[in-house]
């Protein structure tokens, strides 16, 4: 009887590591062969004939415009992961963006890291963005992908809310780093380019080194005639995932 009290109290000391285990377990799917090997829905991998393009953390009206020309450019039409926060500061660039027939999708409503559990901030902030989205889109976005990849127990809850399906990379670029260039973006990409692949880039420094999209930029054309001249055709991930609901597919470009 005596060791009740002892018990209890390592009992009650440790709910708050296991709370804590809960809370960060799922982000292990941000390691990239664990993701595509256990989640290969998640990694982004869809139609082997297809790589599904897309951008995260905008909109910026200084760099995503430039982004939606080049795109233009090379036929190309992607998904584009926005932050909720400046879509409400930059409408006219994110209704833009779905003008061009580009599809729009939920980054969260701010870029923060998730470390401390808030499942009811994360389900009212993810709310709010995908509603901030919708509004701009003009339908209801489907996809989210959490800022740095970070999927939280609270995140995976809050995205199953909002009616949202969590998809990641398989393929990233680095741009974020301040050395990167056109040709380390448009390499390291290359380095993890296969069919049915999700590339990740980022058409803002909102989160990465001051200007660093410019590498992005530089590297877009050359990444997208890697994966042309690999038989492989470019496109958002609603092109790109089989048994995607036809009602969620991104709309043609306005004229």
């Amino acid at each position: 009887m005596r060791r009740r009290p002892a018990v209890g109290a390592a009992v009650y000391a440790a709910a708050p590591v296991a709370l804590a285990l809960a809370h960060v377990g799922p982000a292990a799917t941000w390691l990239p062969g664990f993701r595509r090997r256990a989640f290969p829905g998640l990694a982004g991998l869809g139609r082997p004939d297809h790589i599904a393009l897309t951008f995260d953390d905008g909109p910026d009206p200084a760099s995503t415009p430039r982004f939606l020309d080049l795109l233009d450019e090379l036929g190309v039409r992607a998904t584009f992961f926005l932050l909720g926060e400046d879509v409400v500061r930059h409408p006219a660039t994110a209704r833009e963006q779905a003008r061009r027939g580009h599809e729009l999708a939920v980054h969260g409503w701010s870029h923060d890291r998730p470390w401390t559990p808030a499942p009811a901030r994360d389900a009212r902030e993810l709310l709010r963005a995908a509603h901030a989205v919708g509004e701009v889109a003009g339908h209801a976005p489907f996809w989210y992908r959490p800022p740095y990849g970070i999927l939280t127990s609270g995140r995976w809850a809050a995205a199953h809310r909002a009616g949202l399906r969590p998809v990641l990379w398989t393929a990233w670029g680095k741009d974020w780093r301040p050395d990167a260039t056109p040709a380390s973006v448009r390499a390291t990409v290359a380095a993890d380019l296969r069919g049915g692949g999700t590339i990740l880039l980022h058409d803002t420094d909102h989160a990465s080194a001051p200007g660093s999209w410019r590498s992005a930029l530089g590297a877009l054309p050359g990444i997208v005639r890697d994966c042309r001249e690999a038989g492989l055709t470019v496109g958002p991930l609603g092109e790109h995932v089989v048994g995607r609901p036809d009602a969620r597919h991104t709309p043609a470009p306005a004229r």
